[in-house]
């Protein structure tokens, strides 16, 4: 995750958006997902909350790999 911006997943993963649709993400391959609301390619950022000023409440920190 990006702060103040998109969830950011690497594949190999599968994201379910709100209407039960199923969508693949291959291996090696990344995909944005929307926090902001206002992405009009939900639930993929279209970069929108960079124009609405999106401000990520709590701050986000990462976790720390092991």
């Amino acid at each position: 995750m990006e702060p103040n911006g998109p969830y950011i997943v690497h594949g190999p993963a599968v994201i379910v958006d709100a209407d039960g649709h199923e969508r693949e993400v291959a291996l090696g391959h990344t995909v944005k997902l929307c926090r902001c609301g206002h992405s009009a390619t939900k639930p993929f950022c279209d970069e929108t909350h960079r124009t609405v000023d999106f401000v990520s409440r709590p701050r986000f920190e990462p976790e720390v790999r092991r």
